[in-house]
């Protein structure tokens, strides 16, 4: 009977330790869209993905530069959804690149401009993830954010969609006809195989899987796949959350005390001050092998062989 506790107990302590729930949240919207969609089919076909395969809600970080006319009734279509609106800056710049002023400056800009959106939280998402690389900025950006009511919307599970995206839409321009079934494939693998990775790097420096929350883009390859990446992580236990409930773990009060040119994201700031000083990039975060993988897997050998040497021409 003992052992029946033990196990029953046991058992339970590994569900916890290993909860696998992801939110999803969207970068840059409304991004440019001139390629496969434009920006309202852009718009329609992601709000359907998401409906159809149940993801109930998630964020959009919005960058207030894009909204012009049509930008501005994208993102309002995806509050009328129900899905969050947050800021991503006003023009997306590099906080390595200016000064505290500046940055605060373009954060206020893109504030007045969200802030009578239904759905907006103030939430802050840094671009590219860079939150300061010296400490007084560091510690001036948190102070503005806790001054002004906002949260730093961090993310654990980092990976380069935007590079798939940028991949595809130069196939796209090219000509080539795209299989959009290896595509799917490619970009769903991928990006498991950094969640994957990430989470356990969690487990491995926090002995415990979080709530996650995954970074992705408001691109094409999102409306068409999201669903699908959902659906392929169901299938491998995950749950699919919102970001609000995601934003109530432990991690989400957690700062180093590090200063970070380049970061990683919440796990890898984490295992960074835990000692690991390689491997907190994974590789596909590589733009050099993303780019191999998807010659020969969403391309083929034929077709990148082509590509290549058409480009070979040129140069």
């Amino acid at each position: 009977m003992r052992y029946k506790i033990a196990l029953i107990l046991l058992l339970a302590a590994s569900s916890i330790a290993h909860g696998k729930e992801v939110a999803f949240t969207f970068d840059d919207a409304p991004r440019r869209a001139d390629g496969y969609f434009d920006g309202p089919t852009r718009a329609k076909a992601l709000l359907a993905e998401l409906d159809r395969h149940g993801i109930r809600q998630v964020a959009f970080f919005s960058v207030s530069r894009n909204l012009d006319p049509e930008g501005v009734q994208r993102l309002k279509a995806y509050g009328d959804a129900g899905h969050i609106i947050a800021n991503h800056t006003h023009s997306h710049p590099d906080f390595n690149r200016l000064s505290l002023q500046e940055y605060t400056e373009d954060v206020g800009t893109a504030d007045r401009l969200l802030r009578d959106f239904p759905t907006f939280k103030k939430w802050f998402r840094f671009p590219y993830l860079r939150e300061g690389d010296t400490a007084a900025k560091r510690d001036g950006m948190r102070a503005y954010l806790r001054e002004n009511g906002y949260i730093n919307a961090y993310i654990t599970l980092n990976n380069y969609d935007w590079y798939i995206e940028t991949l595809f839409q130069e196939a796209v321009s090219e000509g080539i006809d795209v299989d959009l079934e290896r595509l799917k494939s490619f970009y769903i693998n991928t990006l498991i195989e950094g969640i994957e990775y990430y989470d356990q790097l969690a487990l491995t420096h926090t002995g415990r899987s979080p709530k996650h929350v995954l970074l992705l883009h408001e691109m094409d390859i999102t409306a068409l796949f999201v669903g699908d990446l959902a659906d392929a992580l169901r299938e491998k236990g995950w749950k699919i959350i919102s970001p609000a409930e995601a934003y109530t773990d432990d991690i989400a009060g957690y700062q180093t005390q590090g200063v970070l040119k380049y970061n990683p994201g919440r796990v890898g700031e984490i295992a960074r001050d835990r000692g690991q000083a390689s491997d907190l990039w994974h590789r596909t975060l590589n733009e050099t092998y993303l780019r191999e993988q998807f010659a020969t897997q969403v391309l083929g050998p034929k077709t990148a062989e082509s590509v290549s040497s058409l480009g070979a021409e040129q140069n």
